[in-house]
């Protein structure tokens, strides 16, 4: 959907350097496979050494699901996600909103306060929330290394993000 629409748009202004890419996905998404794949073939015709890789995770939220359990299923995403994260060892974590990037980033922070692993996390908040964070943004806020809003009245709601103008 649209999450994946934006963070494609971003990962076409990074060099061949960042390579492999890995795509963590929740495993009910099939729309957004799709439009990697179609990404990454154009990618390949420009960079010919291009690599990347899709792994699923469960979803940690479906819309509209309580918030009781929401919380079990997200807990239950993050045990899956731990051994991906571990097995994986990303340096850059870039990540723009969807459910699926919460249990990513945890896993990825727990790994780094256990010193196996340190990722940088960065985040960008979707161009759509103006005035007011996600959920995942709200969450992430106070784990990423870099908290990126596209709009000035986010900035000055929370201080440790930073304004870079709209970059999508």
């Amino acid at each position: 959907g649209g999450h994946t629409t934006e963070i494609l748009r971003l990962l076409s202004c990074l060099s061949e350097s960042y390579c492999p890419r890995h795509y963590v996905l929740a495993d009910s998404d099939k729309m957004s496979e799709a439009k990697i794949h179609s990404f990454e073939q154009k990618r390949a015709e420009t960079f010919s050494s291009s690599q990347f890789t899709l792994d699923r995770i469960p979803r940690s939220r479906e819309v509209r699901q309580s918030w009781t359990t929401s919380v079990v299923t997200t807990l239950y995403s993050i045990l899956y996600s731990l051994p991906l994260i571990y097995k994986l060892k990303p340096d850059l974590i870039l990540c723009n909103g969807p459910g699926t990037c919460v249990p990513v980033c945890i896993s990825a922070f727990l790994l780094g306060l256990l010193s196996m692993k340190r990722a940088t996390i960065v985040y960008v908040e979707s161009i759509c929330r103006v005035e007011t964070l996600s959920l995942s943004g709200k969450i992430l806020y106070y784990f990423s290394d870099y908290f990126i809003v596209q709009w000035p009245a986010l900035k000055e709601k929370y201080p440790k993000s930073v304004y870079l103008g709209r970059i999508v």
